[in-house]
């Protein structure tokens, strides 16, 4: 009886080892440790670092009798942590992730400020090209004018035809008729010409000169009826048997003409070349 109470009580001694192994009081932190996680602050996810645990335990590092429980309650901590850093590098990513993407937008939105800022740059450039060009265009058009109003008054001869009569008539001819027309008829919606007509006539005295002057006038009713040529645009001079230089030789002295004859000049400024010109350089209208 005695050898079984003695059994009996070694193998609950065995039993209870392992129960006196798990109520081992938890590692407490040596000073050195202690001193440098308070030195080393909270971690990434905000908590206080997982503390080592110095003392194993009665049975070292690995307790062959551990529980299940016992395990799970020693790892959950680490798993928790393990956890919460899984959640803290998501979120990080995450983060990341969007300020890359508001940076990809900036950039683009710069890069489409920037173009667009280069396009008003080359329209402005152009519009400043199409200025000075215009101004330029302007520039020469006020001296053309410049000078055309200065010299409005200055006719010069274009044309010049002679047409003769028979003494002591005052018909025109067939050939005179053609002459006047071919003089004529350019003229039809020009500006800036006046017609000069001069009678000469043989004889002496008032009667040359009425007959010159009748001669004149029977050239100006013709081209006012058959030409519409403005009274204003004519001058009309009898000049009797006045003198007039030949073209022969130069240096010789004028003579009086025989019979009747009648001078047409054409004369000429610098308005119908303005106003050509004006028509040619004109801008196109905008569509």
């Amino acid at each position: 009886m005695k050898n079984r109470a003695v059994v009996a009580l070694f193998v609950a001694a065995l039993l209870s080892l392992p129960a006196l192994a798990q109520q081992q009081p938890a590692a407490s932190t040596s000073p050195d440790q202690s001193s440098q996680t308070t030195s080393s602050g909270s971690t990434a996810t905000g908590k206080a670092p997982l503390q080592y645990e110095s003392r194993q335990g009665f049975w070292g590092k690995v307790n062959p009798f551990a529980r299940k429980k016992y395990v799970q309650r020693q790892t959950q901590p680490i798993r928790d942590r393990v956890n919460e850093l899984d959640e803290l590098t998501a979120a990080n990513t995450k983060m990341i992730k969007d300020v890359d993407s508001r940076a990809q937008q900036g950039i683009q939105m710069a890069s489409n400020k920037a173009t667009e800022a280069d396009q008003h740059a080359v329209d402005a450039g152009n519009k400043a090209t199409t200025a000075q060009e215009t101004a330029t265009k302007a520039n020469t058009r006020l001296t053309t004018v410049e000078g055309v109003v200065s010299n409005i008054d200055q006719y010069k001869a274009t044309n010049q035809t002679e047409i003769r009569f028979r003494p002591g008539q005052s018909v025109l001819s067939q050939n005179a008729k053609t002459a006047l027309d071919q003089m004529a008829d350019p003229l039809k919606g020009t500006h800036g010409y006046i017609v000069e007509v001069q009678g000469f006539s043989s004889g002496k005295g008032q009667e040359a000169i009425a007959t010159s002057r009748k001669m004149a006038d029977a050239v100006v009713r013709y081209l006012v009826e058959n030409h519409e040529i403005p009274v204003y645009r004519i001058y009309v001079l009898g000049m009797g048997n006045a003198p007039v230089q030949t073209t022969a030789e130069a240096g010789q002295k004028p003579k009086r003409m025989s019979g009747g004859r009648v001078e047409v000049s054409l004369l000429k400024n610098d308005l119908e070349q303005l106003a050509s010109s004006s028509s040619t350089t004109a801008p196109a209208p905008a569509q």
